[in-house]
């Protein structure tokens, strides 16, 4: 005698899943999917066949949030069981068409019409590294942005910075004015004692060559600290 088995009981319990999820993401938007369910759909292309939820849970609960994941570096994201290079390169591939999106929308407008633009660019490019860096953004005489240049890469609480290496490079590119940009990987970001002297330093070195410092803007995750709104420029 032939037993016919109900499909529902041999079919893998995910499958379907991704064409419903991808139907929901492009009915709806993405604000209808849960945080996971964003990131299944980012592993899809690292995984062709099987279930990628059970890898999305994970790494949200490794690093804590979406946000996390997609700062995590290669070396931290393939701890995690499941996760080869594919779902590191599709990860990190995400996060830098987001860096670069948001580095077009301030690109050709002056950054003080943009300024949300611009903290949202700062904030996705180093507000969530584990050590600090300093950069500058070098700006035309209209405020447009000519160059994004990491300076100095430090620990987790200190970088060190050469104003005039500073100055310097603004002659190079041909700089009217800078804004000054690091991150505080802590999360606090009032400025230290060291921050503000650099600060004054750089502004010395810039002014008799009449290279404006337009901020200097610390960046956290969820936060920043901007020298010039809180009258410190």
């Amino acid at each position: 005698m032939t037993i016919l088995m109900n499909d529902t009981l041999t079919k893998p319990h995910h499958l379907g899943h991704r064409k419903r999820l991808r139907e929901r993401f492009l009915n709806v938007g993405a604000e209808a999917l849960a945080d996971y369910e964003l990131l299944e759909m980012i592993l899809f292309p690292a995984k062709p066949v099987g279930d990628v939820k059970p890898m999305a849970k994970m790494l949200i609960n490794a690093f804590g949030s979406f946000g996390q994941v997609l700062f995590a570096t290669p070396q931290e994201l393939m701890k995690v069981e499941g996760v080869n290079e594919a779902a590191v390169v599709a990860i990190k591939t995400t996060k830098a068409a987001a860096e670069r999106l948001l580095k077009e929308e301030i690109a050709d407008r002056p950054v003080i019409k943009s300024w949300t633009q611009l903290l949202d660019y700062c904030r996705i490019h180093i507000g969530y590294n584990q050590h600090e860096e300093f950069h500058v953004l070098f700006l035309d005489q209209k405020l447009q942005l000519l160059a994004d240049e990491r300076q100095q890469r430090g620990t987790v609480d200190h970088t060190p910075v050469y104003p005039r290496e500073v100055v310097k490079r603004a002659l190079e590119i041909g700089a009217s004015s800078l804004i000054l940009v690091h991150n505080h990987p802590s999360g606090d970001v009032n400025p230290s004692k060291a921050d503000v002297d650099v600060t004054k330093q750089i502004i010395d070195a810039a002014r008799p060559l009449s290279i404006e410092v337009h901020d200097h803007l610390i960046i956290g995750a969820k936060k920043h600290f901007s020298f010039k709104s809180k009258g410190l420029i």
